[in-house]
């Protein structure tokens, strides 16, 4: 039985059958200098009972979102609420636990997850095409890099400066590999400068990137950087937070090539940082070079509905040196996590999620504007999260930093995750936080918040 341990006589079998005398021969491979000596530290054993209260001890220690602070912090991850059917549907053993759909005959139960939500991200985005999931944002933006390299032909990709931090990290390391040039263009008054676009886009750019709203929440227009690129017959990758496409206008229907971004907030929790979600979709004319998988419905030989893989990447696989990337595998789970939250949602309560949003977020930035000392750094329309830019405009660059750090830990103290300092990723903004606030902040947590920033002395 598997569930029994094995007794003396056990081993002894098991060592003499593999031909080593002693469990210690077993580990001979491994260095004398880090091996453990004598007996590990561990407690001695406890009643059922009593370990249990222990653990239960133990794991009051840990804060979360849900029951013991409220979030304002954003920066590319968010708090959102989670209809219970999401964890109901992840959690059955046939999702769960599955892996990949070699045999599509008998995957039919996660290949149909999988084109439902596909099809759902292409109605998102309001492009023709989506994979059925990257790892995470930061892969997703790297891979629509490189497909527009290929699909173009050329090396140069233009990225906004507003581009999450991490996010350029990633494209950089990647385009390393590549052989793609990357460009960074500067902000200007809080969105990307694209009078800088247009002077810097030429006949060898292969794509422009621009995430929308950007870093700083601030709504950037993606039709006037779609002209920019189609007249030097380059790309235009979109980078989204998928909950303002419940008000914002479709990036597709900008003249966007490429989607992509982090899907978290589609019915993922926070979980410490992951795993999350790459969503990835595109114009039919790339499909072909679009990394991952894509899931398609067919009909089988007496003429029943099926679904199989239609194109796939996968180092194994024939004609693998035709493939644009050799990414092989998806966030699956996460994938039918964000599928079944906006099928619970549906068309309104998607759209009123992002309502709830724009609207809480404005009325807590507003209000933070007429504190003493606080102010909005930028004047350009926001969608959830805001700059708020601390104390007098010339203080010592040391001392904006130590405000910043005062505030959060103030807050923290309060059961507030307060916002992003800004001077982590932008020496420029020492002195500004980056607010998020999403349809789960209330009218009282927004109000103590204020009330505790008006007792912050900024001078």
């Amino acid at each position: 039985m598997s569930y029994i341990p094995h007794n003396d006589k056990d081993l002894r079998e098991m060592m003499q059958n593999i031909g080593v005398s002693s469990v210690e021969e077993l580990f001979a491979d491994i260095p004398a200098p880090v091996r453990i000596k004598g007996a590990l530290k561990l407690p001695e054993a406890l009643p059922e009972a009593e370990l249990v209260r222990r653990m239960r001890d133990l794991s009051r220690q840990n804060k979360n979102v849900e029951d013991d602070y409220a979030c304002f912090l954003g920066a590319g991850a968010y708090d959102h609420f989670i209809p219970s059917v999401v964890g109901h549907v992840t959690g059955r053993s046939e999702f769960y636990t599955a892996y990949t759909p070699y045999q599509p005959e008998l995957s039919q139960g996660i290949l149909q997850a999988m084109f439902e939500y596909q099809s759902l991200i292409c109605e998102i985005t309001g492009l023709d095409v989506s994979n059925a999931s990257l790892y995470d944002g930061a892969t997703a933006v790297a891979e629509a890099a490189n497909v527009a390299r290929i699909a173009t032909k050329r090396d140069r990709i233009i990225v906004s400066g507003l581009l999450h931090p991490e996010y350029r990290a990633v494209l950089k390391t990647y385009a390393e590999a590549n052989g793609l040039r990357i460009v960074e263009v500067a902000y200007k008054e809080g969105i990307s400068d694209i009078d800088k676009f247009r002077e810097l886009a030429d006949e060898t750019t292969a794509g422009l990137i621009i995430q929308n709203p950007n870093f700083f929440g601030q709504i950037e227009d993606l039709a006037q950087f779609s002209e920019i690129a189609r007249a030097k017959g380059a790309l235009l990758i979109a980078v989204v937070y998928p909950i303002s496409l419940g008000v914002l206008r479709l990036p597709g229907d900008c003249g966007a090539d490429i989607v992509v971004g982090e899907g978290q907030s589609l019915g993922i929790p926070l979980s410490f940082g992951g795993p999350y979600l790459g969503l990835f979709a595109c114009r039919q004319n790339l499909t072909r070079l679009m990394p991952g998988r894509v899931v398609g419905m067919t009909k089988d030989a007496l003429g029943k509905q099926g679904y199989v893989l239609t194109l796939q990447t996968r180092e194994q696989h024939i004609r693998r040196e035709k493939a644009a990337s050799n990414i092989c595998s998806n966030e699956a789970l996460c994938a039918l996590a964000a599928a079944v939250y906006l099928s619970s949602l549906g068309k309104k309560g998607f759209r009123r999620v992002a309502e709830l949003c724009v609207g809480k977020a404005h009325y807590l930035a507003d209000r933070i504007s007429n504190i003493k000392g606080f102010r909005l750094r930028f004047k350009k329309p926001f969608f959830n999260e805001f700059v708020v830019t601390v104390g007098n405009k010339n203080p010592q660059k040391n001392k904006k930093s130590k405000l910043i750090e005062t505030i959060n830990k103030k807050l923290l103290k309060e059961n507030i995750i307060g916002g992003f300092p800004l001077g982590k990723f932008y020496p420029e903004m020492e002195d500004s936080l980056l607010f998020c606030v999403t349809e789960k902040r209330t009218k009282a947590e927004m109000d103590k918040l204020i009330k505790i920033l008006s007792s912050i002395k900024t001078t």
